[in-house]
């Protein structure tokens, strides 16, 4: 069978993994026998003992994907055995009990309900049906949680869009590959968040037309819990759950003070069931100001004035349909920041600053470029979170993009009371981390792309045929580049075309402008005509 074919190989990895173990054991072992070093000064065994624990771990982990392979075979392996022995002339119905019978076996081997069978079924089949995938699975570069991820990403994609998402991903030969840490080196909820973000912007529906029928299914739902407690659960638009959560997370820091017992988190759910019940305020009259809960839009220039659809991205949610996004940014909804993108590139933009005080438009920068606390597997994206400098500034660091970073306050004060230490920032990536045993951690890329160019503002040369009167439906056979769709391109596709810009004299070259030019003062305080005869930003 194709699926058990490179089965060897996997367990030839398990056998190896055990013997890194075991040798693992023997070190450890052989550390309750006095050593001397070349030098002649004993061995710090404390010090050994946490590595070699550490290196177990990296073991064990390995380990377990690689287990978590041979189990996903097996399982899809026993689907295809079923079928084949079912027999090609089977009724539906015999299939269909076939089917059933062998997940509840699943289930009993592995003493699981059936619906927790039926869902390990479904991702296992996907898992192999992805060859990329699974090959990482069973060399234990990733593990089974972000296998998992992919199956769930890809479940409504074409095989064709399912493996283009793959690639992007996992080969590092596929254009425009994933930048940053690779997907095994990234906690499973930011490797989710990256792939759906990638998801949204290829689907081939539109985010906006699968947003309307998600709509509809908005719900809520309430399931009761143990200890007399219950959850309840609102599936709603992204916006209008947002700005639930930011109304609720700024009413609970305005009850906060020295006499409120209760935390922000138990605040929330008691702000929220008094909105809800008609209590009025859970504690009385608010005697401190709310505090306003800003919110970072990013949203592609030409999306935002209607020329293209593609998706905007709401901090600390994903990316959201361009009409949302115009919404928020056009309707009064003043606790939504609006961030418009670089047309050329789809990067922000920076405003240079001299003074240790960071102006508020830097901090939302900052914000943007980060999207969270830049430590290693922290998803921490609240605006708790504080702009750290990565070489002091009584060390000589300035107040610059290129210096300064995000953390949260539990990272911030572990930076300054340890030996983490951040790698250089850059204006437009966060910085990775090497640990106290010299462990280096890579930072977390956004997959920032070029926005897209609407037709008419395109040269000939890269004009769709449908906007050149053209008959649509046949690729330029030179063209090499997959997101390519009916565009005349050179070979290689857009990736080998420098930035393109419309050459006209009424545009101004950010590039050509200082950071310390009065004119981005005035560019960053004006507001947004919704017009295609003007361009702004607010950041």
């Amino acid at each position: 069978m194709g699926i058990s074919g490179g089965l060897g190989a996997v367990l030839e990895g398990v056998r190896a993994s055990v013997a890194a173990l075991d040798a693992l054991a023997l070190a450890d072992l052989d550390l309750e026998i006095p050593a001397v070093g070349a030098d002649g000064a004993g061995v710090d065994v404390l010090q050994r003992r946490y590595e070699l624990c550490l290196e177990r771990l990296e073991v064990v982990a390995r380990l377990e994907a690689q287990l978590a392979a041979v189990k996903a075979r097996d399982v899809a392996e026993c689907i295809g055995l079923q079928q084949a022995m079912t027999g090609p002339d089977a009724s539906l119905q015999d299939r269909t009990y076939a089917e059933m019978s062998v997940v509840e076996e699943i289930a009993g081997v592995l003493t699981i309900s059936s619906a927790a069978a039926g869902a390990l079924v479904d991702q296992s089949r996907r898992v192999c049906s992805l060859p990329p995938v699974l090959e990482a699975l069973s060399a234990g570069a990733v593990s089974w949680q972000h296998a998992r991820i992919i199956a769930d990403e890809t479940e409504e994609l074409t095989p064709e869009g399912a493996m283009e998402l793959v690639a992007h991903f996992f080969d590092l030969d596929a254009p425009n590959p994933a930048r940053g840490a690779a997907p095994g080196e990234l906690v499973p909820s930011r490797f989710r968040a990256k792939v759906r973000g990638w998801r949204e912007r290829h689907h081939p529906e539109s985010i906006g037309k699968r947003h309307a029928k998600g709509e509809a299914d908005r719900r809520m739902e309430y399931s009761p819990d143990r200890d007399g407690m219950a959850w309840l659960s609102l599936y709603l638009p992204g916006d209008t759950a947002c700005a639930i959560w930011n109304r609720t997370t700024a009413t609970a820091r305005g009850l906060q003070s020295p006499d409120e017992a209760r935390t922000l988190t138990q605040l929330r759910p008691d702000i929220a069931a008094s909105l809800l019940l008609g209590a009025g305020n859970p504690a009385g009259p608010i005697k401190t100001p709310t505090p306003k809960t800003d919110v970072l839009v990013t949203v592609p220039v030409f999306s935002l004035l209607g020329l293209t659809d593609e998706p905007a991205t709401l901090d600390g949610f994903g990316p959201i349909p361009e009409s949302m996004a115009r919404k928020l940014v056009a309707d009064g909804a003043h606790s939504f920041y609006r961030v418009l993108v670089d047309p050329r590139d789809g990067a922000p933009l920076e405003i240079g600053r001299t003074r240790y005080r960071l102006p508020e438009t830097i901090k939302q920068w900052i914000r943007m470029r980060d999207a969270k606390c830049t430590f290693p597997g922290c998803t921490n994206r609240t605006p708790d979170n504080e702009i750290d400098h990565g070489t002091a500034w009584e060390h000589g660091g300035s107040t610059g993009i290129s210096n300064l970073g995000q953390l949260c306050p539990k990272h911030h004060r572990l930076k300054h009371h340890s030996t983490w230490a951040p790698d250089p920032t850059t204006t437009k990536e966060p910085p990775g981390w090497t640990s106290p045993s010299g462990r280096h951690y890579k930072p977390e890329h956004p997959d920032r792309e070029q926005p897209h160019w609407p037709q008419w503002l395109l040269p000939a040369g890269l004009q769709s045929p449908e906007a050149k009167g053209l008959d649509a439906g046949v690729p330029d056979a030179t063209c090499s580049d997959v997101h390519c769709l009916n565009i005349r391109c050179p070979e290689g596709g857009l990736a080998d075309l420098p930035p393109w810009e419309p050459d006209n004299d009424r545009y101004l070259d950010l590039d050509d402008i200082p950071p310390d030019d009065p004119l981005w003062e005035e560019f960053f305080a004006g507001s947004l005509a919704l017009t295609p005869g003007w361009i702004g930003a607010e950041c």
